[in-house]
């Protein structure tokens, strides 16, 4: 069952970038709406993520 959802996952983020290399060569509208969720999806993992990682460190160096 996880290899299913995994395999999902990975389906909608091929998908999704593909949409982005489509809509950057003018493809349809609905590619470029696919690709504008998607990049927004990217911005919004890279910011949790930036935030995650800074924390950590802020919390490491005032062990040393």
């Amino acid at each position: 069952m996880e290899i299913v959802v995994l395999s999902g996952i990975l389906a909608l983020v091929v998908g999704g970038c593909v949409c982005v290399v489509w809509a950057a060569r003018g493809g349809p509208r609905w590619v470029r709406g696919v690709a504008r969720v998607t990049l927004f999806a990217g911005e919004l993992l890279r910011k949790a993520d930036s935030g995650r990682k800074s924390g950590g460190r802020t919390s490491s160096d005032d062990g040393s």
